[in-house]
Order: C-alpha cells, then structure tokens, then sequence
C-alpha cells in the first residue's frame, strides 16, 4: 500500500520530520502525546488565523458590509474566543453557557448573536442584561418572554427572525435544518414566518433587525444557499407591505470541510462568490435596500485546523473478518462517528514514512459496542504506544464529549513556532466528583 500521500485534510502548517514524525505548529506531536499524554486535541494558532482572515476577505472583497460571526458551538475555549475577537470576527451562541464564556472571553456584547430554538427565561434576561447585540428568535413563546423581559429591564433588544425556507441542503439527516419538518425557526411555507414578523414588529420592546435562516452543517452544494437566499429575499420583500425593511440578513453557516481524502468541500471564495452574487441579484430585482450580510462559519475554522492524538493500546484479530486496535480514547470525546456515522483519516504519528499496510479498525475504549472511531481504515503497522493522530478534529469532538464511564475529558493544547500551550487541561478524577453530594 501506498504511504500517507499528503497532508491536505491537517492543518495548513503541518509536515514530516526527518524522523518520521508528524509535525503541527512546529510542534513534533509525539512529543506533545509524551508530555501532555493522551486522548490529547491540538489546534494550530496559524491555522485558526489565516480560515478567519480568508473568510473576511473573500466575502468583503464581494461584499464589503459583511460581518463574519463564528458558530461558537463548534468549539468554545476562553484562548479561542480571544483569537476571534483579535481577528474581527463576531460570535453566535446557543446557550447561556456560551454566552457567559463569549463575554468572559473578551467578546464585544454587541457581537454577540443568541441562537436556540428553546431559550429560557432566564437565559434572555441574561442576554439582555449583557446588552448583547442580536437574539435571533425562534418561536412565538420566545417573542412573548423576551418582550416581556426586555420591559422589565427598561431596553429595546434587537432582533432577527429565524425562517426556514423549506430547502433541502443534502446532508446527513440529523444536521439539516432548513426543511419544512425542523424543530428551527418559523416556516415561511405555512405563513408561521409571516405572523412572526407582525408580532415582532407590534412588540414596544424588540425592535426587528432583520431574517435570519439556516439550512444545516456540512453542506457541499452552492444551490441550496442560493436557493434559500431567493426564498427568503422574495419573503423580505412581501413583508414591505407591513411596513418592514430588511436591514440585516443571515444565511447561517453550515461550511463543509474535508474530513476524508476524497472529500472536496468548495473553497471559502465559492462559497462568498455564491452567496454574495444570490444576495446582491435578489436586492437588485426585488428592489431591497442592501443589508447587512452575516455569515456564521464555526466547523470550517476550527474543524480543520485541530488534531486528534490518541495511544495505541490492545490489538484484537479475528481471522477472516477483521483486526481491531483499541485507542485510549474514543466516544467518550469523539462521538460523531457513533452519533451520524462521521468518517475520518487516521495516520500512525510516529511512522509517517511507513508503508500502510496494515487494515484496521480504530476502536475505542469505552464499554459500547459502537464505539468506533474509523471502521476500515489502512495504517502502518502499529504496536501498542505508538501514536494515532486524527485530522480535522477541531470540530463538534471537544463540545460533544462527555464524562461517560466517568472518563476524564482530554486536554486541549494551542501550538505555535514550536511552542505548545495548555488551552484547556485535562479533567481529574476530582473534577468527576466535585459536583456530587454525599
């Protein structure tokens, strides 16, 4: 079999050492497994950086009154959301939690853009006490409790509405959003979208900024942002008739990236070259003002520019059907293969100039029969402490991992020139407990 042929799907900085070792951020990642032990995720600075400026630049270049809003629940971390801010992007968040941690992380409030399509009363006071900038609504019971808060706090909120436009992005089921039959936003088909605005309009406290919509994550296809963006444009320019004029619109986000070899997402130019050419065609025929453009990228910054890092440990073969190695990781802080069948690349970190001649399946250790991590995959051949090192791990892993079998979740380090740093440490057994009452 072939050697790993190239590094495309790691992040942009990574290479081979003259040991065969693979190399982030200047960074030898056996080196950091050793020092930081593993699971281990690392993000590469110089990645992170040069994704948020691509984005601005490509959709400002088209489209100069564009803000770029990053999709916090992608990933979250204090070190991140600094870098963000440094970088000129915005954030949207979907919880109080991540509200609480944009604004602990130095994010401008008025940046800030609250998603959810369940938002508690508690959570909207807490939006609108931090006087953060947007609270993109989601229902009728959402419209009511914010007004009502927003009085009891003597402010004016700002507001979108969240529509779906009936549009079909083509991606995995249970990340599209944008289809008629969705728990998100109000309908445009079924005359929900209509109604939303009038009562949002007739709200003394909320004071509607535009429409928002999304129509799911990972999504390959041009068509269906385009699609959406003429749905939504013709509804802005129906609701005239009730006295509204769009001032800011948001076709959300969903940017594919690579996460296999044969995987080929389009790049963040034909992505804002769609985008920007469906808003400025649809302003011009339909005779709207121009507004304010939103994008909301959060898989496609953070996804590829982090890395997975886990110790080979037991092998099992079963002759005639399959050989299976066992990581010291797995669903536990990687659950996106058990959840939707997620596929990745893997590579032997400590023999990147061996030979992948050896075809297995990465297992790992938590008690489910399900937990795997990539069914099917050729390495080189391994041996227990060896390293594997999962690309394009910077994404929904870290957010979505949990304590089962009361496993510690990993450590996150940033690495830079050759330098790593501890973003996140690792869990202890002490951390495990520390909420438990005796």
């Amino acid at each position: 079999m072939e050697q790993f042929p190239n590094l495309r799907i790691f992040p942009r900085t990574s290479e081979i050492n003259s040991k065969g070792h693979l190399v982030v951020g200047g960074c030898d990642v056996v080196e950091l497994a050793s020092e930081y032990g593993t699971p281990l995720y690392i993000f590469d600075e110089d990645s992170l950086r040069a994704t948020c400026r691509e984005y601005v630049k490509a959709f400002q270049d088209i489209y100069p009154n564009t803000q770029v809003i990053y999709a916090a629940k992608a990933f979250i971390n204090l070190t991140l959301i600094k870098l963000l801010h440094e970088e000129g992007l915005g954030m949207d968040v979907v919880s109080g939690g991540e509200m609480a941690a944009a604004l602990a992380g130095g994010m401008a409030p008025e940046k800030i853009y609250f998603h959810g399509n369940n938002k508690t009363p508690q959570e909207l006071l807490e939006a609108v006490e931090a006087k953060i900038g947007c609270v993109v609504v989601d229902s009728f019971h959402e419209l009511d409790i914010l007004d009502r808060v927003a009085a009891n706090a003597g402010r004016i909120q700002d507001i979108l509405i969240r529509v779906s436009p009936g549009v079909d992005a083509h991606t995995h089921s249970k990340i599209t959003t944008g289809i008629l039959d969705t728990k998100f936003g109000f309908a445009i088909g079924t005359g929900h979208a209509e109604s939303a605005l009038i009562k949002a309009v007739s709200s003394p406290n909320l004071n509607l900024r535009g429409i928002h919509c999304h129509i799911g994550s990972q999504i390959f296809e041009l068509g269906p942002y385009q699609e959406a963006i003429q749905i939504v444009l013709a509804f802005a320019a129906q609701m005239r008739e009730h006295g509204v004029e769009l001032t800011e619109f948001s076709p959300g986000g969903g940017f594919a990236i690579a996460y296999t070899r044969d995987q080929n997402p389009p790049r963040v130019d034909e992505y804002a070259e769609a985008i920007t050419a469906s808003l400025i065609q649809g302003i011009r025929e339909l005779g709207l003002s121009a507004p304010t453009l939103m994008v909301e990228p959060g898989r496609s910054i953070v996804g590829p520019a982090g890395v997975a890092l886990y110790t080979v440990g037991a092998r099992k073969e079963i002759p005639g059907v399959r050989t299976y190695i066992s990581v010291d990781g797995g669903m536990g802080d990687n659950i996106r293969p058990a959840l939707y069948e997620a596929e990745y690349e893997a590579v032997v970190a400590n023999h990147m100039d061996s030979a992948t001649e050896d075809h297995v399946t990465i297992a790992g250790k938590f008690c489910e029969s399900g937990d795997i991590l990539i069914e099917d995959i050729d390495l080189a051949p391994t041996e227990p402490g060896d390293i594997i090192a999962i690309p394009a791990s910077g994404a929904y892993c870290i957010p979505m991992a949990s304590n089962y079998n009361m496993a510690p979740r990993p450590a996150v380090v940033m690495v830079k020139d050759g330098k790593g740093r501890i973003i996140r440490r690792r869990e202890t057994y002490a951390d495990l407990m520390a909420v438990d009452l005796i």
